[in-house]
């Protein structure tokens, strides 16, 4: 490998195989070069294939279950109200800018979910949208913060997405989407980089709240909508921008587009612990009203056996006795009740009457390493199909609509990958890749000694 090569990662929160090579792909002619000249396909995702721990997963090259992240929150160790909120001191694993910095190259790192707390790194860091607001501290070094402001403008971190104003809403994330790129642009111009990694966040903001007006296979899409396009022109405006980026970079830079995970159509939204109640499994002393947050309500944790949590999929925790402060599950039935839970879980149908495809895990079985705090099943209804409500206090488990927001979009498991170098000519796709393989494909292609315990695979190109 040549000594000055360099690494671009464009992380596009959410962008999905359908999406960027189906439906926009002639829409978006930068792109479509990359795939014509380069290496592509589908990514797929970490379980969860959630945005944290996904990113994270992307960088390491470790696994949720070694991260010890299963998602955006977590319980303090064993409570059933206390939990935690996922930032960059959570994760431990070195990540492919700390790895490149023993040796001496330099990373700029944008928008990557959590890097906030920012932390010292051999570059620059501007943190993403876990940050709480840009009175925050969010740039490393410190002083980058006031050279973005004076130099590209004031920065915008996030967008209320989950909202019915949606003509507001597209301005935000334009506006907020605009500044990510004229900072990207800046860093590329006037930092010393040998790995850059950034990551668009807007693109999941604009599929949870546009998908039913685009999708023709949402239940609720409507032919001829207001919004029926603006999907498609947020992909050409993405590809706009990334070709104004691929003209700055020269021939030894070489670029790959990914995504954390995919997205489709949301068939609903179930209540897991209304669910778990009509199971037998979850009583509650009073009747909490409709909406209430699981841990404002009255629940009688002596004839509790599980509660749950929602998502874009179900954590399900259990009430085991010596554990859990009011347990009453014997340690001895432990792995007994796991299995009837699961069982009883995967025979819910949905608001039809329909079979549903659900997955239940046990953490243990898959990640062979299990830090932190996991839960002890994890649940993907309907194969993620359906999102999983954590609020409490419905007559029935069945919501039409997300129970914290307008949302229109699950996950799913697959993302993209393109890997483009400008020096050569392939176009291949080359099917289906794991998350895992982006950080000893970003290690090959910049030089650097892979470390034996980074799971995943080379992509070679």
């Amino acid at each position: 490998m040549s000594g000055n090569k360099k690494l671009m990662i464009i992380g596009l929160d959410c962008a999905t195989p359908r999406t960027l090579f189906k439906d926009f792909l002639d829409d978006c002619p930068n792109i479509k070069r990359m795939t014509e000249n380069g290496v592509y396909g589908k990514l797929r995702s970490s379980d969860p294939p959630i945005t944290i721990p996904a990113w994270m997963v992307m960088a390491t090259g470790k696994d949720a279950g070694t991260l010890g992240v299963y998602g955006f929150r977590h319980r303090v160790k064993n409570s059933y109200t206390d939990f935690w909120i996922a930032n960059s001191y959570t994760i431990k694993e070195p990540k492919v800018w700390d790895i490149i910095a023993e040796g001496g190259k330099k990373s700029c790192i944008l928008g990557i979910p959590p890097t906030f707390p920012v932390q010292p790194i051999n570059g620059s860091i501007v943190s993403g949208f876990i940050t709480p607001d840009i009175t925050s501290d969010y740039t490393y070094p410190a002083d980058l913060k006031k050279e973005i402001e004076e130099k590209v403008g004031e920065y915008i971190l996030d967008v209320k997405f989950r909202t019915e104003e949606k003509e507001e809403l597209l301005s935000n994330i334009y506006n907020m989407t605009r500044i990510h790129f004229k900072t990207v642009k800046y860093l590329i111009k006037n930092k010393k980089w040998d790995y850059f990694h950034f990551v668009i966040i807007g693109l999941d903001r604009l599929h949870h709240a546009f998908w039913k007006h685009y999708d023709k296979l949402h239940q609720k899409y409507e032919l001829g909508n207001k919004f029926e396009n603006e999907i498609r022109k947020y992909y050409k405006y993405l590809d706009k921008e990334i070709g104004e980026i691929l003209e700055i970079l020269n021939d030894n830079t070489t670029v790959i587009i990914a995504s954390d995970h995919g997205a489709k159509a949301m068939k609903g939204c179930l209540c897991v612990n209304m669910a778990l109640e009509k199971l037998g499994l979850l009583k509650f002393k009073t009747n909490p009203e409709p909406g209430t947050k699981f841990e404002n309500a009255d629940v009688d944790w002596d004839r509790t056996y599980a509660w749950g949590w929602g998502g874009y999929y179900a954590r399900i925790f259990l009430n085991v006795e010596g554990r859990e402060e009011k347990g009453i599950i014997k340690q001895e039935d432990y792995e007994k009740m796991k299995d009837d839970i699961t069982k009883k879980i995967k025979s819910i149908k949905d608001d039809n009457n329909n079979p549903m495809n659900t997955v239940v895990f046990k953490p243990e079985e898959i990640f062979s390493i299990l830090n932190g705090d996991p839960p002890d099943l994890m649940v993907y209804f309907d194969d993620l199909n359906w999102r999983s409500a954590g609020t409490v206090g419905y007559n029935d488990m069945y919501l039409k609509e997300n129970d914290t927001g307008p949302d229109d979009a699950v996950h799913d498991y697959y993302g993209v990958f393109v890997i483009y170098d400008p020096k050569k000519k392939i176009g291949i796709d080359i099917g289906i890749k794991n998350i895992l393989d982006i950080a000893p494909t970003a290690l090959h292609i910049l030089g650097i000694k892979i470390p034996n315990d980074m799971k995943g695979e080379i992509i070679k190109i």
